[in-house]
């Protein structure tokens, strides 16, 4: 059996704080906040829809839904990657080459505040002025087929790890199927499905 794990937002999920650099014309404060989107429902058992593989060129999710967004100091075009990181005190975020080691997330999207961002995004990056938002960077997990990463949502941020590694909860990516919307259409080498219902694919992984 297949878990079948949807990526969803977590209303009133733990934000993380950190002053970006910079500062407005007024003077008013920057602040940067990192909020997690994962969450893990039950698996269902409704018919599968008509699935299509992915090229094998493809390793990352499927393209961004919007580039329209507010203003953020920190400065990211849809397409890049970045690490995400810090602590609840601390954050930190910087761009990051996709696929490579420092990388975990890709920008799909922007929007005025992180309500803006599409429901199934994984993570979204929002800034706020003297306590207004002013701009988001809605995330996904940047995926890439045969790699591997640590998706606990225990942990703030999803890590990208060494296949021999440990982790939290690591798994190593088996395929990305579009045009799909349930793990029962992973193929039989891959245990667990991350689906993203809205954008129709489903990421389907091997526990390690």
């Amino acid at each position: 059996m297949f878990a079948d794990l949807s990526i969803r937002r977590l209303a009133g999920a733990l934000a993380i704080t950190a002053v970006a650099l910079g500062s407005s014309a007024c003077g008013g404060t920057i602040d940067g906040y990192a909020q997690p989107a994962i969450d893990v429902v039950p698996a269902t058992s409704s018919a599968a829809p008509t699935t299509k593989k992915p090229g094998k060129s493809t390793t990352s999710k499927p393209a961004p839904t919007t580039k329209k967004g507010g203003t953020t100091d920190f400065q990211a075009s849809v397409g890049d990657c970045v690490n995400l990181g810090g602590t609840a005190e601390d954050a930190t975020i910087e761009k990051a080459s996709c696929g490579s080691r420092s990388a975990n997330y890709k920008v799909i999207g922007k929007a005025p505040n992180r309500d803006g961002c599409i429901a199934d995004s994984d993570q979204n990056y929002f800034e706020t002025l003297d306590g207004v938002e002013t701009g988001a960077l809605c995330l996904d997990i940047d995926w890439v087929v045969g790699g591997c990463m640590d998706v606990a949502a225990e942990q703030l941020v999803a890590r990208r790890i060494d296949c021999n590694a440990s982790g939290n909860e690591p798994v190593r990516v088996v395929t990305i199927k579009s045009d799909a919307t349930s793990a029962n259409d992973c193929p039989d080498d891959a245990d667990v499905g991350y689906v993203y219902d809205t954008r129709r694919f489903v990421v389907c992984a091997q526990t390690l």
